[in-house]
């Protein structure tokens, strides 16, 4: 696990909405590769560290969560955001008890677009319906009342899928989490960003020390960007 300076000074100003997502494997070893990223006051992706890990276990993701904090040795964040893995969901409970955790929209909608197929196919009454209920819907009763419309009417009562996401509605339903600071997350990709991104600077199989050398300079090049918007609206100002 690693940082710099310039990421401590950011993650202090910055850190209070994070998310963390470990879906980058393009490496010689195959092995996970968490970033922690957040959003600055220009609304830019900022990263605040990167960690190498063995496997994704509850004790792996304890250990990465503890030393995260100790590591940018400030409070740790008011939310985080991550995707369904479980055994975050268990890592983030016992260590970060007074952080608000919520799964990214994102990884949600990703996921149910290869779990209901056809239901979502282009055009489908039930696709509107589900996206408006998804992004749109904002009161918990009409969330409730809407999605309860939804599955009668068209009858995939008996979906897995949606009955699991029904169940963990508190994690992810925009009416659950209206009190939630999350810094505009919960409905962009911004926490797939970086991913992306690093994948543009690392090229699949590279050794360990290819990786972190690739890594620094994607950071030096973000943060360039940050100075650059810094600049401009001084002198906007």
């Amino acid at each position: 696990m690693w940082t710099t300076g310039r990421s401590i000074e950011q993650y202090i100003c910055f850190g209070d909405a994070v998310t963390f997502d470990t879906t980058y494997k393009t490496n010689l070893y195959d092995m996970p590769f968490g970033l922690f990223v957040g959003v600055n006051n220009h609304f830019q992706s900022i990263i605040f560290g990167g960690v190498l890990m063995s496997d994704e276990k509850i004790d792996t993701f304890k250990w990465i969560f503890t030393e995260f904090s100790h590591m940018v040795g400030a409070p740790q964040p008011r939310t985080i955001l991550t995707d369904q893995a479980r055994a975050m969901e268990v890592a983030i409970d016992e260590v970060m008890p007074g952080t608000t955790h919520r799964w990214c929209k994102w990884h949600v909608l990703k996921k149910a677009k290869e779990c209901l197929g056809s239901l979502l196919g282009k055009g489908s009454e039930f696709k509107q319906e589900f996206n408006k209920i998804v992004n749109h819907i904002v009161s918990v009763s009409e969330f409730e009342d809407g999605w309860s419309c939804m599955v009668q009417k068209h009858g995939p009562q008996t979906n897995a899928f949606l009955t699991q996401i029904y169940e963990t509605r508190m994690k992810w339903a925009k009416p659950y989490s209206m009190d939630v600071f999350c810094a505009k997350m919960t409905s962009t990709q911004r926490s797939e960003s970086a991913n992306h991104l690093l994948k543009g600077y690392v090229p699949a199989g590279s050794p360990v020390h290819l990786f972190v050398r690739q890594y620094e300079k994607m950071q030096f090049d973000k943060d360039s960007e940050e100075s650059y918007q810094e600049k401009r609206t001084k002198l906007v100002g």
